[in-house]
């Protein structure tokens, strides 16, 4: 798995989030705002050897948004808590050194998801297991990253419940 990072200090406080969940898609997306201003956009696709797919889409090399397209099993966990310890950092998936704008990415890896027994945690682990530390993206939106500055999960706090059928 290698969607690399680069880490620098935070200029002011952490972008809040938006969730909007899709009913008719079971598709999760989170927005963050204010999101990056200008810059070339694009995506980092990432593909779970069960078919799941999450995207990171991307504005100016940085995280604007997340979507949930199709969903690994998700194991419910008992208790399950965001990380305690997180870094306040800015957070830039930098171009392709001979890239001169950002398109698109696909990464292939496998996609393990838990959320606590309410859905309001989800957290899902990209590749396998190593050492990794939190850093956050915005306010309820929080990477795992290993020693190598490479991506290896994702936190999603305080998401909404799904709509329930009227």
């Amino acid at each position: 798995m290698n969607i690399a990072v680069q880490l620098g200090p935070r200029d002011g406080a952490p972008a809040s989030v938006t969730y909007r969940w899709d009913p008719d898609t079971d598709i999760l997306s989170a927005q963050v705002r204010p999101g990056p201003a200008g810059g070339a956009s694009g995506s980092v696709e990432v593909e779970g050897s069960d078919g799941s797919w999450i995207i990171l889409d991307l504005q100016d090399e940085c995280i604007a948004g997340i979507e949930i397209a199709v969903w690994p099993e998700v194991s419910k966990r008992a208790s399950l808590a965001a990380p305690g310890a997180v870094r306040e950092v800015s957070v830039r998936v930098p171009n392709a050194p001979d890239a001169d704008v950002l398109t698109s990415l696909e990464v292939e890896t496998p996609i393990a998801a838990e959320s606590d027994r309410q859905e309001r945690i989800f957290h899902f682990r990209l590749g396998g297991p190593r050492e990794c530390t939190a850093v956050r993206v915005a306010q309820d939106l929080l990477l795992d990253v290993d020693a190598a500055n490479r991506v290896a999960g994702l936190w999603l706090l305080n998401v909404p419940p799904f709509p329930q059928d009227p």
